[in-house]
């Protein structure tokens, strides 16, 4: 019998770098992916043998999954890539995906929840809390099947925030990180959770030799809730008021990083003048009609994202300032998000809802003053990208929020760039943006309407400090950043 594959490098996350279509004759259709994760593990080469293990997300996954067993995907439909895709029961997955991970942390990271009537953690919340744990423990158990000796193994994101633990305890020779893409709710607010489950979460982060964040401002949230809710020990550096650089608990010490994913620069200016941007920019461009500035937003309609307040900022500056009616127009790309949950549903209607409003109360024969795109279409969002004057990125929270970054890389004539405070790229972008209180669409509409008064030549200046900004640290430095920390 041959020995098991084992590899030095792995990689876990929910979602993989390739999904799959089931035809109704029982064919496969692979469709690979993108994103930081798929970029940054180019860098190490397939030479490396580098394992990526994810969840079977749908039918067509979960049929290449059965296909494959417990080995590995055709590499053909995988971009090279050694990838273990787990089958894990739909009932399981729903409840740790829908019911924990997007319904409960997420939500008590980005502090959406209206406190006066939810959450509400009864017996439902409790099973579907097993589930997540048997999902998070089927991430471990394969892991440890897939890691060779002293394997350096980087665990993404808050729908894996058990495995650490889990996997430590499986096989305490590797070298385990984790990062969180997401930004991290400060002690009170992270006390919403019910006790089992707060201690849980960090417990499960900490059995990792390194904790890494978007911001210096997440990772203290952290260490912050692991003083509060576990009695750690957070070493801070220079003393008591310095940054938080490692937890010290029940004997283990787990270190504190700091990664701002930045934008993929080349592959972005590649990209966007690529024929089919090019057609959409025309389109766009026709829509919008000659002479007329843009204010653009690209999100998904997720509750975090702010979209609505970003509407009602845009309606109050047509209010306040009526010498931009007919002068200019909001591209909006509003594109659905999690629409399984009833609450994201009635949040993209809400968006539709607010622009219809505005147009028929501003909108005259020659001029739509919102022009709001639902269907998803990433050569559109790089066609506004080029012609945008006014960037609109407002989210309530946001772990970096990548859209603040790519604009301007991407950007022609120069972007100004309006930017919620509370977006994790403000702590990079900041000093060159239009910086608001996403909660006040007063200041949001003012700060649009400075924006588009903004002079060329400012614009022109802000947006190449903001490109170099963004483009800091692109998606293999990044993943390379978090390697050769853990190998430190």
């Amino acid at each position: 019998m041959a020995a098991p594959r084992t590899a030095q490098i792995l990689v876990a996350s929910n979602r993989g770098p390739v999904s799959y279509a089931l035809g109704e004759d029982g064919s496969l259709a692979a469709r690979r992916g993108g994103g930081g994760l798929v970029s940054g593990l180019s860098a190490i080469g397939p030479d490396a043998g580098a394992v990526w293990v994810c969840a079977a997300l749908g039918d067509g996954d979960r049929e290449a999954a059965r296909r494959a067993g417990s080995g590995h995907l055709d590499t053909a439909d995988t971009g090279g890539q050694q990838v273990r895709m787990l089958d894990i029961a739909p009932d399981v997955f729903a409840a740790a995906y829908n019911g924990v991970a997007n319904s409960v942390l997420w939500f008590v990271h980005h502090l959406l929840y209206q406190t006066p009537v939810e959450p509400v953690f009864d017996a439902g919340a409790a099973a579907q809390w097993a589930a997540y744990e048997t999902y998070n423990a089927a991430f471990a158990d394969a892991l440890a099947q897939e890691a060779a000796e002293g394997a350096v193994v980087l665990v993404q994101d808050y729908h894996l925030a058990l495995v650490p633990g889990l996997l430590r305890a499986r096989r305490p020779d590797l070298r385990i990180g984790h990062f969180s893409h997401t930004p991290w709710a400060p002690p009170d607010y992270y006390r919403l959770l019910p006790d089992d489950v707060a201690e849980a979460v960090l417990r499960g982060i900490l059995g990792g030799d390194r904790a890494a964040f978007l911001t210096e401002r997440w990772a203290t949230a952290f260490a912050d809730c692991c003083a509060a809710v576990l009695g750690a020990e957070v070493v801070r550096d220079g003393g008591a008021g310095g940054a938080a650089t490692a937890v010290r608990f029940e004997g283990r010490e787990t270190r504190l990083g700091v990664h701002g994913l930045g934008a993929d620069a080349e592959f972005l200016r590649e990209r966007s003048h690529a024929a089919d941007v090019d057609e959409r920019l025309d389109a766009l461009r026709t829509q919008i009609g000659a002479g007329r500035k843009t204010i653009v937003r690209v999100d998904r309609t997720e509750l975090s994202k702010n979209i609505v307040r970003g509407l009602l900022a845009y309606r109050r500056l047509l209010e306040t300032h009526p010498e931009w009616r007919e002068h200019v127009v909001h591209v909006a790309f509003a594109y659905p998000s999690r629409q399984d949950l009833a609450v994201y549903r009635d949040y993209t209607a809400r968006v539709q809802a607010v622009a219809d409003e505005i147009n028929a109360e501003f909108g005259t024969p020659g001029w739509q003053p919102v022009a709001l795109h639902v269907k998803d279409d990433f050569a559109r969002s790089l066609a506004a990208y080029r012609l945008a004057d006014v960037a609109l990125v407002n989210p309530i929270r946001d772990g970096m929020n990548l859209v603040a970054k790519e604009v301007p890389v991407v950007s022609e004539r120069g972007c100004a760039l309006v930017l919620s405070r509370e977006a994790g790229a403000c702590a990079e972008l900041g000093e060159d943006a239009l910086v608001v209180n996403p909660y006040d669409v007063e200041g949001t509409a003012a700060a649009l309407h400075e924006a588009l008064r903004m002079s060329d030549a400012d614009r022109a200046d802000r947006t190449k400090r903001l490109a170099a900004a963004a483009t800091a640290l692109p998606p293999q430095k990044w993943f390379l950043a978090q390697l050769q920390a853990l190998e430190a």
